[in-house]
């Protein structure tokens, strides 16, 4: 979501150094790359950004595409696809990205809103008939309640859960322990405090003075040793931030950090 730039309204970054960061990723081993559709902003499109810096793709990386948000008329991803939209949106994720088919694709609910209660039912069959035609491999839903997650179930194989969640926003930690349960991947989006809820630095300061560490290292090492089923996306469009995010996956947190965390 960072690559074409900082937020859907900011300035268009360069897509050289989106290139550039998406090469260093794989380097550095990030075998899970997170995009949609309606990542782009002034002509440069996360999904050509990808396909132009690691195409044709190594074997063992995956790429998740989410479909659902239509762009309202502030330019913001603020409305949503119908069933019968949902096809187009899949096949433009397979031709930018240029891949026969699309590793993970989630459902995603709401817009840019939190999760709401909906019925997603008919969204969601429609994915599957595509995931029966061979379009996707794997199915997931975003921004989603426990009861929404059934639903997809009763429908189809549901592989992962995208909700926001981070080290101050536990409010999903029930569904992240049905997920952890149900062997479904939960994915942290705003794992750095983006979104809804931002990370206050001063609550988590004695831990990064313990291990000489910055916030955004403290809160994605929390959230890789909170549960296996924990996979975080955090989003970047310089190379300073990527190293810097990297460098949370050397960080062992000690049960008296876990127990400052907690308060």
């Amino acid at each position: 979501m960072r690559l074409p730039a900082g937020t859907f309204q900011g300035a268009v970054r360069d897509p050289e150094t989106g290139i550039a960061v998406l090469r260093r990723a794989v380097e550095l081993g990030v075998d899970h790359i997170d995009t949609a559709w309606f990542y782009r902003r002034g002509g440069v499109v996360a999904n050509e950004l990808i396909r132009t810096a690691l195409a044709p793709y190594k074997e063992d990386l995956v790429i998740a595409a989410k479909v659902g948000p239509l762009f309202g008329s502030d330019g913001l991803p603020t409305d949503q696809a119908g069933p019968e939209q949902l096809r187009g949106l899949v096949e433009d994720n397979l031709r930018t990205l240029g891949v026969d088919r699309l590793d993970l694709v989630y459902l995603r609910v709401g817009g840019m809103t939190a999760p709401g209660g909906e019925s997603i039912a008919t969204r969601f069959a429609a994915l599957a008939q595509l995931r029966e035609e061979g379009l996707i491999r794997h199915l997931g839903v975003s921004n989603v309640k426990a009861a929404q997650l059934a639903e997809a179930r009763e429908i189809a194989p549901v592989a992962a859960v995208q909700n926001s969640f981070h080290v101050q926003d536990q409010g999903d930690a029930k569904l992240l322990a049905e997920c952890e349960k149900a062997g479904i991947a939960f994915v942290s989006f705003f794992p750095l405090g983006g979104g809804y809820r931002p990370i206050d630095p001063t609550r988590i300061a004695q831990v990064m003075a313990r291990h000489q560490a910055t916030s955004a290292q403290v809160a994605l090492a929390w959230l890789l040793a909170k549960s296996p089923a924990l996979l975080a996306i955090p989003g970047t469009g310089s190379l300073d931030h990527l190293e810097e995010n990297m460098g949370a996956s050397h960080i062992r947190l000690t049960p008296q950090d876990h127990a400052t965390l907690a308060d």
